[in-house]
């Protein structure tokens, strides 16, 4: 070994000489006890991976002198423990190694060698759309769609689970990257190569950072990113400031992990922490589930930090317990963990270590709260939803504003929907959806949801026929759960049947509206409303006919369901009527938190989760049917539309070739502030007159063909096309929002794609 830390290196138990790790106290520095426990992962990979070629003695120095250096703008490299992708991102990745084999063959070389060095899970959920709802085989449909829309992107990936190394394929319908990564994939501790050491990931999917929860560190990162260290290469990032965040009391009986973490978004906001590592701590935080953490950390993009890091402790490692996990293999990453000093106990301020800063959350202050109407970050107590929005309505457009004139504000547009005449105004919900790996891998808020449901039906209660309702769970053991303590039933009842295990509504796979509700909406300029316990609300994304979008709880999204419109005072107006004209508030039908947690403790055990991943990759009959070829090198189809040669490898030689210089080059756009991923590459619906719209069109296929931007991503022919083309992009050089820009030379407006190509 030429590492110059080998002395560390110790057996974890003495009677397994062989496994072995790096002994982090042994390095008899006291700064290491002092520093916050998400840099300590950070020194354990630069210790182990030390060669002082990639990694030098010097980077090791700079993050144990994390507390003077965190100031200095110092890069340090990070070699993550593997690597996790979605299938939108996923295939460009797939891609790209399908090229390099290629290129390495035209070159000379053995492209059998182009393989993951890091290990690399590939989760296919970005695929399933809600085409189907509110029938009992909407989940079938869905499927089977799902599989006629994308046989071509399933067969190529399926070619490169078989073709490359150290590449595991998730198929489709088992659930949503990062719940199948907290309940299934996640080792909290790696065993690998003979060394135990901290598991971390990266992923090329902006909520990866759900797994800190569980005490994982890991973030999202680029595509190129992510390929650079699936090859064996480390992160070299600025080593971060760590915001210390100390959670105190309890929360409140009628408060959900939503609304913390919707609380926690907002304030982090406002403390500014862009570029940052936070880190969790103090009492409160063993007031909290893993599911609840979890929760919180899945939105830690929305709130600008890097990581959002639980440490793990012992209820951390319950949870490996209770999610199926070998219980010895749960015995070694507890050992690893005391050895090396990363095992927290919150109750205990001892361990507390130095932060850039702290600041501090009272859980008794959070309140029952939503987010809206078009960012994230815009937390909204329902106790102040119809005024809030009331006041968006005629507000300036912007965040907060749709610029309604005043006479407009209580317009009413009558339509017709199977036989049945409605109404639909400003703030009618259209679109109700409990979708989402931030709030489905939360038993306490999916409970709650089934329970209020149930006491919903059984006051009767109902929901309107045209609203499109759906449920989408990240894993099949929320539908096992929910099945066995008989709340499923219910759910049904008011439309919320399981249409698909993947995003589906929160990353813009919503499906179709009915067309007499969106000819209301177009009718009368109406700012429609979706409500979703998703994690991103921003323009564009839900769904086109949806101007105001609302982040909220299971529970919630039911509610505002039953409501139909998110102009209602919960507190003073009632949810409904029945049919014995009784009113009846939410209050009446909001389950105790006494109720959901009796049942979480009788119905969320150990054997389901065995049960539902012990066959995750063999359950899917459409996918093991699915004949890929067995060539190590891709055939490239010329007239496909949706896998296609990307143009990076063209004209490579061995000789290094010298960079081409820009020269005379004119900006494309000009932004304001919350640009975000949506803004840049939208993954939804393809526009009928989009430029990406009008290439596939020109390669034969119809728009019930085009499907999404994010399944095209394989192609970059599409990608390009689709690159700024949000329908709600804001581009100052123009006045009106849209996909388009100035072509200066000429002073003509043409579609942001174009205008490079003029």
């Amino acid at each position: 070994m030429n590492n110059p830390f080998a002395r560390i290196v110790e057996p974890l138990d003495s009677k397994q000489p062989l496994k072995k790790f790096f002994n982090l106290s042994k390095l008899e520095d006291g700064r290491y006890a002092r520093l916050p426990f998400s840099i300590r992962v950070l020194l354990e990979s630069a210790v182990r991976n030390c060669d002082e070629f990639l990694v030098k003695k010097g980077d090791v120095e700079n993050i144990l002198n994390w507390k003077t250096m965190q100031h200095k703008n110092v890069e340090v490299p990070f070699k993550p423990a593997r690597v996790i992708l979605q299938d939108f991102t996923g295939v460009p990745a797939v891609v790209d190694f399908a090229a390099m084999r290629d290129a390495v063959k035209k070159l000379g070389g053995d492209p059998e060698k182009i393989n993951p060095i890091c290990p690399a899970d590939l989760v296919i959920d970005h695929s399933i759309q809600v085409d189907f709802n509110r029938r009992s085989d909407s989940l079938q449909k869905n499927q089977d769609l799902e599989f006629e829309r994308n046989k071509e992107r399933f067969e190529f990936l399926k070619w490169g689970s078989q073709a490359f190394k150290n590449m595991r394929i998730i198929p489709p319908g088992s659930g949503i990257i990062h719940q199948v990564n907290l309940e299934y994939l996640a080792r909290v501790v790696m065993d690998q190569d003979g060394y135990y050491y901290p598991d971390s990931v990266v992923g090329t999917d902006s909520h990866t950072t759900m797994i800190d929860g569980l005490g994982v560190l890991g973030w999202g990162v680029g595509g190129i990113e992510a390929e650079a260290v699936m090859l064996g290469q480390p992160i070299s990032m600025v080593l971060p400031e760590v915001v210390g965040y100390k959670l105190l009391g309890n929360p409140q009986p009628l408060v959900t992990s939503t609304d913390i973490v919707l609380t926690i978004t907002k304030h982090l906001r406002q403390v500014g922490v862009v570029g940052k590592f936070v880190e969790f701590f103090g009492p409160g935080v063993a007031q909290l589930s893993i599911a609840d953490r979890a929760t919180i950390a899945n939105m830690c993009p929305e709130s600008g930090a890097t990581a959002a890091y639980f440490p793990v402790d012992d209820i951390s490692i319950g949870y490996l317990i209770q999610t199926g996990r070998d219980k010895e293999k749960v015995m070694c990453t507890k050992s690893y963990l005391e050895a090396v000093g990363m095992l927290r106990d919150f109750k205990n301020s001892s361990q507390d270590p130095d932060f850039t800063q702290v600041v501090e959350l009272d859980l008794r202050t959070v309140v029952p709260c939503c987010s809206g109407p078009k960012r994230p970050q815009d937390k909204v107590a329902v106790s102040d939803m119809k005024e809030d929005f009331e006041t968006c309505l005629g507000a300036k457009q912007g965040f907060k504003g749709f610029q309604i004139a005043p006479d407009q504000h209580n317009r009413v547009v009558k339509f017709n929907f199977e036989g049945c005449d409605f109404e639909l105004a400003h703030g009618s919900v259209v679109i109700a959806a409990i979708t989402s790996c931030t709030n489905t891998s939360n038993p306490s808020v999916m409970l709650g949801a089934g329970l209020l449901a149930k006491k919903a039906v059984e006051a009767g209660l109902t929901v309107k026929p045209y609203i499109k309702t759906s449920l989408s769970p990240g894993s099949g053991v929320v539908t096992y759960y929910l099945r066995e303590s008989g709340v499923m039933g219910y759910l049904s009842q008011l439309g919320f049947d399981v249409v698909g295990y993947g995003c589906m509504t929160c990353i813009g796979n919503s499906g179709p509206l009915p067309e007499s509700v969106v000819e209301a909406i177009t009718q009368g300029d109406l700012v429609a409303v979706g409500v979703l316990s998703g994690n991103r609300n921003f323009e564009g994304r839900v769904h086109p006919n949806t101007r105001a979008n609302y982040l909220a709880s299971p529970p919630l999204v039911i509610a505002y369901a039953i409501a139909g419109t998110i102009r209602i005072d919960f507190e003073k107006e009632p949810l409904g009527i029945n049919a014995s004209g009784k009113k009846i508030f939410l209050k009446d039908i909001w389950p105790t938190r006494n109720e959901i947690q009796a049942v979480e403790r009788q119905f969320v055990i150990p054997g389901m989760f065995k049960e539902v991943y012990q066959k995750i990759e063999t359950v899917n009959k459409s996918w093991n049917a699915l004949d890929a070829p067995s060539d190590k090198l891709y055939t490239w189809n010329p007239k496909s539309t949706y896998i296609k040669s990307p143009p990076f490898f063209d004209g490579l030689t061995l000789a290094l070739q010298t960079p081409k210089t820009i020269e005379n080059a004119y900006v494309l756009l000009s932004f304001g502030d919350s640009v975000t991923t949506d803004h840049i590459s939208p993954a939804g619906n393809i526009a009928r007159n989009s430029p990406a719209a009008r290439y596939l069109t020109s390669r034969g296929l119809t728009p019930r063909e085009f499907n999404s931007y994010g399944s095209r991503r394989g192609n970059d022919a599409v990608m390009a096309r689709g690159t700024f083309a949000n329908i709600r992009l804001v581009n100052k050089f123009i006045d009106k929002q849209g996909p388009q820009t100035v072509h200066f030379p000429s002073g003509e407006i043409v579609s942001t794609c174009a205008a490079p190509h003029r």
